[in-house]
């Protein structure tokens, strides 16, 4: 028998309708036909087959023999164990439940700017600013806010200069697909792009480079992850803020999530919600993710632990390393080990293996692994 080539309509019974899909887009993407659209209204994220070409379950083009849409899914079979290989040489090991780290550290950045404008730190805007000056990347796909930023519903963006990635910083809770701005930055001209994103969105690059998607997979060079537990409908706001405290979203500032939902007025009135009154928004595409620590990205980055202006951050790669090292080296970054918190690393594992326990027994096995007692810290 020839070889099975899986194509969309693989991808859609096995992963987009199977409660495994995050809505990453990356299949999207990753189509060089442009049959593939998505759908981020009413809470939905998920990528949708055109009716023209195959309807909505099947692909024309997938049927001949193109099957780029499953070779970029983070979510389609064994994902966890082909992209561990492909950056790390091997799978991760049982006790690994954070993923393979070559450095845990608490980091921040130094320019007060950055620093002030950034969330837990400002490193995620140090490493894009850092990496733009010194020509590793050229564009960076981020989030942005709508409008004026008072619907607090994010997008996908560009980011080509200093006070783009200004613009980027800070935390939403709510999703953006960053990899549907790919079209814009290679509009733009950039050709080396860095993707900034939750998990599942940072296991897109290395994902469609082990499995040679094409020039798409080429043009990721930097992926910085972001340690997420779930992100939450944009309903919320109506539904939850608004309706039982009062908080409109037009008149929000600033939120975190450390412990509670906390939320940050324009008249300096600073309020905190219990994330177990939250739950009930968890976005559809969180709920079956294993993956807390962005175990597939180049560098991790989260805003966990006792130190609210340093930055949790493992670094995973030798490309992570390398733009980590050259930082440091030109004093725009200041690390401490991460043991002086250890709080935080055991959280870090803690929900790693919170999450872990959310992927399905009827799929692959090898996000589930773990070993049978808590990570030790250290």
């Amino acid at each position: 028998m020839p070889p099975e080539k899986p194509h969309w309509a693989h991808l859609f019974g096995e992963v987009v309708t199977s409660g495994l899909c995050t809505g990453c887009a990356a299949c999207v993407i990753a189509c060089p036909y442009d049959v593939l659209e998505y759908d981020d209204t009413g809470g939905r994220y998920k990528p949708w087959h055109i009716d023209d070409l195959g309807g909505r379950e099947d692909c024309t083009h997938g049927e001949k023999g193109c099957t780029l849409c499953t070779r970029a899914c983070p979510r389609f079979r064994s994902w966890e164990t082909e992209i561990d290989t492909y950056l790390f040489g091997r799978p991760r090991q049982v006790e690994e439940v954070a993923g393979v780290a070559k450095d845990v550290l608490l980091v921040r950045a130094t320019d007060p700017e950055i620093h002030e404008r950034g969330q837990d730190g400002g490193l995620v805007s140090a490493i894009l600013l850092w990496s733009l000056e010194h020509e590793v990347i050229d564009a960076a796909l981020v989030s942005y806010l709508e409008g004026d930023g008072s619907t607090w519903k994010a997008k996908p963006g560009v980011a080509r200069t200093r006070e783009d990635i200004l613009a980027a910083s800070g935390s939403r809770y709510t999703y953006s697909a960053n990899t549907l701005a790919y079209a814009e930055a290679i509009d733009s001209g950039a050709e080396k792009l860095a993707m900034v994103g939750m998990s599942c969105m940072a296991s897109a690059p290395p994902t469609m480079q082990a499995r040679k998607a094409g020039k798409v997979a080429r043009r990721f060079t930097l992926t910085i992850g972001l340690l997420c537990s779930k992100t939450f409908d944009d309903a919320i706001f109506t539904e939850l803020f608004e309706a039982k405290y009062g908080l409109a979203r037009q008149d929000m500032v600033k939120m975190n999530i450390k412990g509670v939902f906390q939320i940050w007025m324009r008249n300096g009135d600073y309020h905190e919600i219990p994330l177990k009154e939250c739950h009930a928004w968890t976005r559809e595409g969180c709920k079956s993710c294993p993956d807390f620590a962005a175990e597939h990205a180049d560098i991790s980055t989260g805003g966990i632990g006792a130190f609210n202006d340093w930055t949790l951050t493992v670094v995973r790669t030798d490309r992570g390393r390398e733009v980590m090292d050259g930082m440091l080296a030109d004093g725009v970054i200041e690390t401490r080990p991460a043991d002086e918190d250890p709080g935080a690393v055991a959280l870090m594992h803690r929900l790693a293996r919170v999450s872990r326990n959310r992927w399905p027994e009827t799929a692959v096995p090898e996000p589930r692994m773990m070993p049978s007692k808590p990570t030790p810290v250290g």
